[in-house]
């Protein structure tokens, strides 16, 4: 029975020593900054100005809104002081429902403008990651971290120009 604890416990310790041995091996890691990349894209500007675009007739309808206000804003605090009360309530009152249309056309655009903006930045963001994988893949990387989940690390690690390039070639 000794003889079979003894054969267990030089198994069980030949078996920690390889595992060991496999855990130490060196490992080829690369960090990435994703948001740096994504503001670098060429394509960035690209999809803002195609947003802007895409909701230029309500943008404009909006800012016609808001200098609509301003002026009728500003022409009340004018001639407020000769202004009898019935134009001042009148004055008030369009400053108001101006207000209340600015409201129901802004936020709606906002959002969907936002929502827009949200799509095409996933989209981006998938094409940033097919990059880091091919990249990771092409050079051996066996770990690929997003540099701001890294507290340091040196430039020689740092693959995001690449990724950039790649990306950038993307139409």
């Amino acid at each position: 029975m000794n003889s079979f604890i003894k054969v267990l416990s030089l198994a069980a310790l030949f078996t920690l020593a390889t595992m060991s041995g496999a855990a130490n091996a060196e490992q080829k890691l690369a960090v990435v900054n994703v948001q740096e990349v994504l503001q670098a894209l060429p394509q960035v500007a690209v999809i803002e100005q195609n947003i802007q675009a895409e909701f230029a007739d309500q943008i404009q309808e909006v800012q016609r809104l808001r200098s609509d206000g301003n002026f009728l804003l500003e022409k009340l605090q004018r001639e407020r002081a000769t202004m009898g009360a019935d134009q001042i309530k009148e004055l008030e009152g369009q400053v108001n429902a101006l207000g209340q249309q600015l409201q129901a056309k802004g936020q709606p655009l906002q959002q969907n403008m936002q929502r827009r903006t949200e799509e095409e930045r996933r989209k981006l963001f998938a094409l940033i990651q097919q990059a880091i994988d091919g990249i990771a893949s092409k050079d051996g990387y066996d770990m690929v971290l997003n540099s701001n989940a890294v507290p340091f690390s040196k430039g020689k690690f740092d693959i995001s120009q690449k990724v950039l390039d790649q990306v950038s070639k993307i139409k």
